[in-house]
């Protein structure tokens, strides 16, 4: 699939469940009326603002990392390799990862217990998704690199030090890489030897 073409399918697939799941949904069940159940709620929904932004960062920089594979993050459409990159270093799951910052975040803003809850059967059925639908189809497709991603980053808890796949480079490897250039000697010039020769030989004449 073509990248321009890719972008289009990604994009429309995000506004559309995104917005069907991540707004329409907690909009049509009443839970976006702001409440203020405990003093000094203001705080918290300055954290929940900040909750919702963060979690879209994952989300983004996951649908562009499958736009750069060539594919989107539709399962029918899916990338032709295995992609590994971006917040997929660090967990494997960051679109539902953000896609459940936002709903908590929005619980905070809004001060909704129901959307709590609402962010609970979120997960459940994320999880449900991964388990039996998108990990046994990833393992078919990509077989052992599937297993050894899987093995090194875990599937909702984000690693501390992002993961790099066997026969890449890490980043210790190019400081090594630089520190060893310039540490390296400069050449000896050749011409140098040859231009003093001359200058001997008149001297001793």
């Amino acid at each position: 699939m073509r990248k321009a073409a890719a972008a289009v399918v990604s994009v429309g697939w995000g506004v559309a469940v995104g917005g069907t799941f991540g707004c329409l949904l907690p909009w049509l069940l009443g839970y976006w009326r702001f409440h203020h159940p405990l003093p000094y709620w203001p705080a918290a929904q300055a954290a929940g603002g900040l909750l919702i932004a963060a979690g879209l960062v994952p989300v983004a920089q996951a649908f562009t990392e499958f736009i750069q594979a060539d594919g989107t993050p539709v399962p029918v459409a899916s990338p032709p390799r295995l992609v590994v990159s971006g917040f997929y270093r660090y967990v494997r799951n960051p679109i539902y990862v953000g896609f459940l910052a936002i709903l908590a975040g929005q619980a905070l803003l809004f001060g909704s217990p129901g959307l709590l809850e609402y962010t609970a059967v979120a997960w459940c059925i994320g999880a449900a998704a991964v388990r039996f639908y998108e990990e046994p189809t990833l393992a078919r497709k990509f077989g052992t690199a599937y297993q050894d991603y899987r093995r090194n980053v875990r599937a909702w808890i984000p690693r501390l030090r992002p993961w790099t796949p066997p026969g890449q480079p890490t980043a210790a490897d190019h400081d090594q890489a630089e520190d060893r250039s310039a540490n390296a000697a400069p050449p000896t010039p050749v011409t140098s030897g040859r231009r003093s020769r001359p200058r001997l030989r008149q001297r001793q004449r």
